[in-house]
């Protein structure tokens, strides 16, 4: 099954530049902790651009910056940022009209999703940036 890692790269990207946050980091940085390609990296950045979560320079000297302080950036905002898929999804099969469960089954899977996409964006929402940068101090620090 296929999966999307925005959502993590972009959280690792953030979190180095909340981490260094009175200096600018650039993409090539970014990109070796990641271990991806700076392109790649520049990509994630232009999401999280337009989300006004950083601020890019370009150039020979360019950098990257958070636009505001990590305590006011939730994790549901970098999530949004990067348009990252919903957790599940329901198989895109079409139905069999002899089977009644064939024929019921997306409604009541629906409910479930739906539900489940709830909790983890509330999830998101009440965890803030500083906290995974605070987590990652401490657990640097053997804590």
């Amino acid at each position: 099954m296929a999966t999307n890692n925005q959502f993590s790269i972009a959280l690792h990207i953030m979190t180095i530049l909340g981490y260094y946050r009175d200096e600018g980091v650039r993409s090539a940085i970014l990109a070796s902790s990641v271990n991806t390609n700076a392109s790649f990296v520049r990509r994630i950045l232009s999401k999280l651009s337009k989300a006004d979560l950083v601020t890019t320079t370009a150039g020979k000297g360019g950098h990257c910056s958070l636009s505001k302080s990590p305590k006011d950036i939730s994790l549901l905002d970098i999530y949004h940022a990067v348009e990252a898929p919903q957790a599940f999804a329901i198989h895109p099969y079409p139905e069999q009209k002899r089977c009644s469960i064939s024929c019921s089954i997306k409604p009541a899977m629906e409910k479930v999703l739906s539900k489940t996409q709830k909790s983890l964006e509330k999830s998101l929402r009440e965890e803030s940036l500083a906290k995974i940068i605070l987590d990652m101090k401490l657990k640097g620090e053997g804590k």
